[in-house]
C-alpha cells in the first residue's frame, strides 16, 4: 500500500470518527457542509447513477433519493462524498486495493 493510500484511509477514518462524535473535536478543525449535491459530485465524474453507486459502495436506491432530495446523506457519508469529490481516483485506488 502507498504512503498516500495510508493516508487517504486515515484521514477517511478520522472523518468518520470526527462526524459520528467519537474524535477529539479540539485536535481537529474539519468542516463538513450539512448539504452535499450529490447529483452535481457524480455529473462532475461523468458517471450514471449506477457506475458511481457501484464504484463508491452506495446502494442504488439510496444515491437515488438522495438525488431526488427524498434523503439526506448523513455525517460520515457526507465526508466521504466531499473526498470523492475532490480526489475520486484515489478513492478508487484504495478501493480497489481493500
Amino acid at each position: 500500500m502507498s504512503k498516500v493510500a495510508d493516508s487517504i484511509r486515515r484521514g477517511l477514518k478520522q472523518a468518520v470518527a470526527y462526524a459520528e462524535g467519537t474524535a477529539d473535536k479540539g485536535r481537529y478543525r474539519v468542516h463538513v457542509p450539512a448539504d452535499v449535491d450529490v447529483r452535481a459530485i457524480r455529473t462532475r465524474l461523468d458517471m450514471t447513477q449506477e457506475e458511481f453507486a457501484r464504484r463508491f459502495g452506495f446502494s442504488i436506491n439510496t444515491l437515488r433519493h438522495w438525488e431526488q432530495g427524498k434523503r439526506r446523506p448523513e455525517g460520515p457519508t457526507r465526508a466521504y462524498l466531499l473526498v470523492i469529490d475532490r480526489a475520486p481516483e484515489v478513492v478508487q485506488k484504495v478501493l480497489r486495493a481493500a
